[in-house]
């Protein structure tokens, strides 16, 4: 089975993540897409950053009844911070016979060249990169040629492009703005339930 690991901090989850991943699993060569929860890194504070468990929850209540789409708290078990690589080489371990991929948007390609042993991720993975929003920063900033954009293993999707974020979301919520037309209705109504992002 072909699987792209979609990671992220998913606080919260929202329609856009999930549109790009139902875009990949039903555009692309993947059988499934496992969204991949990043656990909170006990060196830094971030009080806006639900609990792991929430985050998780809110993930699998998204993709509940999706067969294409997983909830994966796979990087739980390892120690922080987690680098794509470590997981990666852990995951293709604990499932031998899957070929995993990467999802990442085209603004981590553009600063790939950073990430730890990024030479043997791509060398070794599949690179599936939908389109992001850019900022008014990133649209002045001159684009340098990404050698990366031309690799044999990645794959230029032409998903739709998302301008929702999940800061976006807090802050309205905090500021007591309307956002369940962002979210889904189980990831609402338990993000309400629980007073998630009041304070």
């Amino acid at each position: 089975m072909k699987i792209g690991l979609y990671f992220g901090t998913y606080n919260p989850i929202h329609v856009g993540h999930l549109i790009i991943a139902n875009h990949l699993v039903n555009y692309t060569e993947l059988d499934q897409v496992w969204l991949v929860v990043s656990p909170q890194n006990p060196l830094k504070n971030k009080a806006s950053l639900l609990d792991d468990i929430h985050r998780l929850a809110l993930v699998r209540i998204a993709v509940e009844g999706n067969n294409n789409l997983k909830a994966s708290n796979i990087e739980f078990d390892l120690p922080t911070p987690s680098y794509t690589a470590t997981t990666l080489a852990y995951i293709q371990e604990k499932h031998p016979n899957e070929e995993f991929s990467l999802i990442m948007g085209e603004d981590n390609l553009r600063t790939f060249h950073k990430w730890k042993n990024h030479e043997e991720i791509i060398n070794n993975h599949k690179i599936f990169v939908y389109p992001r929003a850019l900022t008014a920063q990133e649209k002045e900033a001159p684009v340098a040629q990404n050698e990366f954009r031309t690799h044999p293993n990645v794959t230029l999707c032409d998903a739709p492009v998302m301008n929702v974020s999940s800061s976006f979301i807090r802050a309205a919520i905090k500021s007591s703005k309307e956002v369940q037309y962002l979210l889904t209705a189980p990831v609402y109504q338990y993000i309400t339930e629980m007073h998630f992002y009041k304070k």
